[in-house]
Formats: C-alpha cells, structure tokens, sequence
C-alpha cells in the first residue's frame, strides 16, 4: 500500500481480515460505501444517526455501537466520527484523532467489539481531511438482533444492556422496546436480505463503480483491483460468510441490470387517462431496471411529457410569474418515497397514474399501522419503523429522497411555493396501498376549460360551415351539370387551374401547404377543392393525412 496519509480499516465480523502496513501501524484494509464529507453535512445521512466524538471513549462508542446494531427503528444503522467536536449533536469543530493515537484505539476498539453479543464488528475507515486524520465507524443494522453490550467496563461487570437509538441519543429499552427487539430477531427487512436465487454474478461491477463514483466514496479508487467479492462485502450488499457469498435484495435492486428477475414488477407504471378514467385513450410507458435508474428515467419522462409551465407577465413588475402544472419537486419527493416505501415482496407496479386534473403515485403495501388515518389527513406523521432501511441509505447517498419524515413536509412546501392546492394522502383500511395525490394548478385547469370550450366552439362552428358549404356545393352541382349538359363545356378559372397545376407536382400536400403556398385561408382551400371534386377535375384518394390528390384534366372534344 502506498503510504498517502490515508489508512483504511476493516472491523469485519470476519476473523480472518487482511491487513495493510501504513506508518508501521498494522490495521485492515478497507473503506466505507459513502465519504466524510457527505457525513458532515448531515444531508444524506440524518443527524440522528452519527454521533460525533473528540477521541475514543470505549464504554460510550461502544454502547452506541450496539443500539446502531440493534436499529430499532430499521433506520439502517449509524455511524461514529472520531475527532470532532460537536454541539447538539451537530460538527462545531475539526479537531482530529492523532496520528500515533489512531493504531492504539483501532486495536481497543477491536477488542472491546468483541465484548458485544452476538458476535458484531463494524466497519471502520481511517481518513485525512483538512490536513487532519479521523476514525469513521460504519455500524450496519444487524442481521442477529438482539445485540448487548456491557453495562460497565469493569471485568466484574455481568450486566448487559440492549441498547437502543432513539433520535440522536443511546438509551436502555423499555421492557415493550426490549420485546421489539426480540420481534425483530426473525424480522430482518426484505431489502436487507439474504437472496438465496442468486449468485454474485448477477451483481454487476460498472453499476457499483457508477454508484460509488456518484456518491464520492474511496471504494471507487480501489473497486477496479479489488477482489470482486470483497468489494461488495464492503457495501453490505451481499451476505457475509466467506464460504456462502450470495446477494442481498438490496445489492440486487441497485446493482443487477435486471432486478425484475428476483422482484417480479419491481417496476414504474407511467399511465396517462387523456380523457379521464372513462375515456378511449390510454398512454402507457413502463421503466424497468436498477431502482434509482428506473426512477431517474420516469421523472425524466414526466418532466419531458407531463409537467408544463406557464409564464405570465405582469404590467406594475419587472419578473414575470412563472407556474407550473404540477412543481417538479412535489412529483419527485412523491415517487421517490412510493420507490423507498415499496414492498418488493409484493407483486404489484409503482404506479403514476395522469389524469386531466390530478397526478396518482400509488404504491403497495400501505404504510405502517403507526401512521394514522387522521394524521394523514393533517399531514402529521412520524413512521416509526422503516420498511426498507437500505433501499433509503442508497436514495439519499444519490439525493434521489429526503432524510426521514421530511418527505411530507417537501411536498407540501413545493405545492405551496407554486401556489397549487394541497395534496391527499390516504391508504385503505387494510393498508394495502398508499396514494398521493396532487392536484393540478388552478390556472391550468381554468386554461383547460377554456381551450376546451374554444375547441367545442369551433367544432360547433365548423359543422355549421361544413353544412352550409355542403348545401351551396349542391345547389352548384346540380347548376354546373345542366350547363355542362346544355353547352358540353367545363367552366374553371385562372387559381383552379393554378390550384390543379400545384396539385399535379405535389399530390400529397395537405390543405395547411396549399393555403400557405396560395396565401389565402384553409376555408377558401376547401372551397376551391370541393368546386374542382364537383365539377371532376380533381379527386381525393386516403385520409386527411396519407392520402393524395388525382388531378383529372378535361379531355378536348
């Protein structure tokens, strides 16, 4: 290894783990899926789950070691900084660990992780920034819920205490948060799962790469010579036991070119009703693929296809007001927690459903029974446990979602700031479904009304002139026939030849080509042409769009 400042470490569950000289400290070689900068800024990964500390303090770290192992709360874990100075749980001051301290705690630390039960070990990075070294402990839910540590650090000490996280504080369990933890034991979420179908294969490396070189993180350095299988143990997306690497479902969600294999209809449904639910027209557009691809691609697609914007000039100001249909942010906050949400365990679509007044993100299952009817309705809700702890920590890696129970309150600030009305929230009483709706802006309704009286209008407007052309075109039909019968001659002025002339070269002109070459209007067009289809010198073959105009000059006689 390279001696770049940097030192990486590795407290795997593993007893076996490689190890990499650096300053003559021995320690094991590995880095984290994500980077210090992204932690400090506390935007992808909330405040609540990293806890910041001056120097290494074993009994404390290692009790909030064991409440991110145990996670709760299926938040995904947490992390510990060492070497910063914090103040209501935020970063005040880069102090940083040093140099000839870091191997001295990384062994410690190693031993005192050995103390909790089941066996755990996190996994730990050693990086410089500004100049400065810090200790980065990556704490992953873990896999054999319940974990306890020591309550003291005394040898005497039998005492073990599962502790537990609760916003940015580690705690002792109640004795009904103790029997949480005992149900979660068997109920390892489906995203964090062992795929037993599977097999490394199925991973693909150009899409880890892809991810780790968006997110910033120090794997992508090493992820093109690194062991394949390593790599991703690095990631937490496969299962750890050296002699049965397989895929976990989130590995396979993000990282497989084909996720539907494993998750039939892990997919988003883009379904638009021009004409309402009642109507003939149906547009479909369906997105497969790596979640946060499929996701991409559909947003990309509503904002192309779906969201409009209209610009109003005001006469006392110099900006104009600028209104959208639906606010792009409110649509993707919207399908980004029906993604996050998701039961892929369920084989039902993500479905956006588009009608003339309203967007519908329906996905399946419904939420958790904590979150109530009423609160749904207030727009007051705090999920207490998460469906899908990883599917989360990958989203907000990529800001593709918001950190927890903030997706409500982004919504209705979009809807707000665009002045469009409030949204609806609501599930069914099983909870099998959830469904978001947002309504479209009052002034593009209004816009839609108008332009749909216009169109009736002149629709309306249209049969009357059609009738009425119909009506002259017979009356002159049956005049031309009795003087082309009394005299055997056909009557045609100078532009009805012009008219036929143009027609000749250009037999698939429409009646827009014909009015602009001529410069009249589409209404004198049509009355040209239906004298010449009366009198028999002109005839039209197919529909107003393919079809073609047959010139028939008269013969002499």
């Amino acid at each position: 290894m390279k001696k770049s400042g940097k030192v990486l470490v590795d407290i795997t569950r593993k007893t076996k783990y490689n190890r990499c000289n650096d300053n003559n400290n021995e320690v094991i070689g590995m880095a984290l899926p994500t980077n210090i900068k992204t932690l400090l800024a506390g935007d992808a990964v909330e405040w609540a789950r990293i806890e910041f500390k001056e120097t290494w303090d074993a009994e404390a770290s290692l009790k909030t070691i064991c409440a991110f192992a145990n996670d709760i709360d299926n938040w995904g874990g947490g992390y510990i900084v060492i070497g910063i100075r914090d103040e209501k749980g935020k970063p005040m001051e880069l102090i940083g660990v040093e140099p000839e301290k870091i191997d001295g705690y990384l062994k410690d630390m190693l031993n005192k992780c050995k103390l909790i039960q089941p066996e755990y070990m996190p996994i730990t990075e050693v990086v410089e920034y500004k100049n400065k070294k810090f200790i980065i402990v990556w704490a992953p839910g873990g896999s054999m819920r319940p974990y306890s540590s020591p309550k003291k650090m005394q040898r005497d000490c039998r005492e073990r205490i599962y502790y537990i996280r609760k916003m940015a504080s580690t705690i002792a369990p109640t004795e009904e948060e103790k029997r949480d933890l005992y149900n979660l034991a068997n109920n390892i979420p489906f995203d964090d799962r062992v795929n037993h179908e599977a097999d490394l294969a199925d991973l693909n490396i150009s899409l880890i790469q892809s991810y780790l070189k968006e997110v910033g993180s120090t794997l992508y350095e090493s992820s093109s010579t690194m062991d394949f299988a390593d790599l991703c143990r690095n990631m937490n997306i496969v299962s750890s036991l050296p002699e049965y690497t397989k895929p976990k479902n989130v590995g396979l969600m993000f990282f497989s070119m084909t996720p539907e294999r494993f998750f039939p209809y892990a997919q988003i449904d883009v379904v638009q009703f021009p004409d309402d639910l009642g109507g003939d027209r149906i547009i479909e557009k369906t997105f497969r693929g790596p979640l946060h691809q499929q996701l991409r691609e559909a947003l990309m697609y509503l904002q192309n296809v779906v969201i409009q914007e209209h610009i109003r000039k005001l006469p006392d100001r110099a900006e104009a007001v600028r209104t959208f249909n639906y606010p792009y942010a409110a649509v993707e906050e919207a399908l980004s927690n029906a993604v996050y949400h998701k039961g892929y365990d369920v084989r039902e679509p993500i479905e956006v459903r588009v009608l003339p007044d309203r967007i519908e993100v329906v996905s399946h299952p419904g939420p958790d029974r904590s979150i109530t009817a009423e609160g749904l309705r207030t727009y007051r809700v705090f999920n207490r446990r998460y469906r899908n702890r990883r599917i989360g920590e990958f989203l907000k890696e990529m800001h593709l979602t918001e950190g927890r129970n903030t997706g409500f309150r982004k919504i209705l600030n979009a809807l707000e700031k665009n002045g469009s009305p409030k949204p609806i929230f609501e599930t069914d009483p099983d909870r099998l479904s959830f469904c978001t709706t947002l309504f479209i802006h009052p002034e593009f309704l209004r816009m839609t009304e108008n332009d749909n009286q216009k169109q009736k209008s002149e629709n309306e407007q249209g049969e009357n002139d059609n009738q009425s052309l119909k009506n002259e075109n017979d009356s002159r039909k049956n005049d031309n026939q009795k003087q082309q019968e009394a005299n055997g001659t056909i009557q045609i002025t100078e532009r009805e030849v012009s008219v036929l002339k143009y027609l000749e070269k250009e037999p698939f002109a429409s009646r827009e080509q014909i009015a602009v070459e001529f410069e009249v209007s589409k209404a004198t067009v049509s009355r040209i042409t239906a004298e010449l289809k009366i009198k028999q010198l002109l005839e039209r073959q197919g529909g107003s769009k393919k079809g073609r105009w047959i010139v028939k000059w008269p013969t002499e006689s």
